[in-house]
């Protein structure tokens, strides 16, 4: 064996160890748990529709500094560099005489501070405060929503993950059954007929299980792409079902949604803003009065005095604008009164709102009563058909119905605990309740 045929052998010996390394890298990682109440703080932390907020936050927080600085001492300085064709200067009895040079310089330093303008400032001052508060209520109301959709859609995963284990069930069992169908028939006991019959009906569950996984996939994505993260990071689900401390009251629960919802909120703080900014509108109809101190210096030989410190009190007013003002005045009426009728509106919104989750939770409830113990009663029944089957009494039609009876039985009870945890979740939203607190 030459030495190349060594190296090359050892260079296949080392990258197969390396492969199988990595493959067993691969198959050691774990999937990453993720409760209900990690998940709620970290959507409300990582999404990007809370940084966009953030951020819209932030823009409305330097709109209120930049009106915030009108109310302040104002600075100013110019610097000016001449040169003239002629040196300037005039005649008199004596003869020539120059008043001042070719070229020269010239700088002020001027201060202006606002003294009155009838409100008008501070005005907009508060109004772009009110502003602010805004953006920050519509932040807390995202984080909120976010939250109610990501327990939703947590719930969405844990019941698609039940339905893979109904569906699995379901086909073991059909399996069983056409195993002991197979036996039964090839000892001539049953027809053939039988024999097809279960394996149609396993078709039919192996069907029901693939779309139970493909819908567990979406649901998973979905969670994923609300924690801003790549849509096939493997999740470990916990079950989390939430039992309210107390019952509810429907009418308790609507006066809570009109106060606490960030909605009610915002329209209450946006129609204050607009009275602020109306008041700071209808000022420009008035005077506005400054106090100014200036220092100019002149470069010039030939004065008496090359700088003069200065302090004027003025007042500047605006006898006519095109009617900019009236229109603005008239602009703010209307935004005040689409509020109105936007507030009006949300409150209907919010007690439907309210209503609605709560008569699902309602109806999940009596779901849940109902299904309970449905399926010790259908898996009752499944061992009873199975031995009169065995036996030559029963029909192999008698035990498929008990396995889809079963199934069925299941589906209804893990459907109808999801459907309460949603709802509850939904009804929590709806009246105003901090989604984190509650998962907390």
């Amino acid at each position: 064996m030459n030495n190349r045929s060594v190296k090359c052998k050892r260079f296949i010996w080392i990258l197969s160890c390396v492969m199988a390394g990595a493959l067993s890298g691969q198959e050691s990682v774990h999937a990453e748990k993720l409760t209900l109440a990690d998940g709620v703080r970290l959507v409300t932390v990582d999404s990007r529709a809370v940084k966009i907020a953030e951020q819209e936050e932030s823009i409305s927080q330097a709109d209120t500094l930049i009106a915030r600085s009108l109310l302040l001492p104002r600075a100013d300085g110019r610097y000016t560099q001449n040169y003239q064709e002629l040196q300037p200067g005039m005649i008199n009895p004596a003869g020539v005489v120059f008043t001042g040079e070719r070229s020269y310089y010239t700088y002020s330093l001027i201060m202006q501070q606002l003294l009155y303008d009838f409100g008008g400032t501070i005005s907009y001052f508060q109004s772009n405060k009110r502003i602010y508060e805004t953006k920050q209520l519509e932040t807390k109301r995202i984080k909120n929503y976010l939250a109610l959709q990501f327990a939703s859609t947590y719930y969405n995963l844990l019941e698609s993950e039940k339905m893979v284990i109904v569906a699995e069930r379901e086909k073991e069992r059909l399996e069983g059954h056409l195993s002991n169908a197979q036996s039964l028939y090839k000892e001539g006991v049953i027809t053939k007929n039988d024999l097809l019959q279960a394996e149609v009906r396993l078709s039919d569950a192996k069907q029901k299980l693939i779309t139970s996984q493909n819908l567990r996939k979406i649901h998973h994505s979905e969670l994923n792409n609300l924690l801003a993260r790549p849509l096939t990071t493997t999740i470990e689900t916990e079950e989390a079902n939430v039992v309210p401390a107390t019952s509810v009251n429907l009418e308790e629960a609507q006066g809570s949604a009109e106060k606490d919802r960030y909605e009610m909120k915002i329209v209450d703080t946006t129609l204050e803003a607009a009275k602020l900014e109306e008041s700071g509108k209808r000022a420009e109809y008035f005077p506005n009065f400054f106090l100014q101190g200036r220092y100019d210096y002149m470069k010039n030989k030939f004065a008496l005095h090359e700088g003069m410190w200065a302090v004027l009190v003025g007042m500047n007013i605006n006898f006519l604008s095109g009617g900019s003002t009236q229109a603005g005045l008239a602009k703010i009426a209307s935004q005040k009164q689409r509020l109105i009728v936007e507030r009006s509106k949300l409150i209907d919104d919010i007690r439907f709102e309210v209503e609605r989750y709560y008569l699902e939770m309602v109806d999940a409830q009596e779901k849940m009563k109902v299904t309970k113990d449905a399926t010790a009663q259908a898996e009752e029944n499944l061992r009873i058909n199975k031995v009169k089957y065995t036996d030559g009494v029963g029909t192999a039609t008698d035990v498929i119905d008990a396995i889809t009876l079963l199934s069925v039985a299941e589906t209804n009870y893990y459907r109808s605990l999801y459907e309460f945890n949603r709802a509850y979740a939904g009804l929590m939203y709806s009246t105003g309740q901090d989604l984190v607190g509650i998962y907390r």
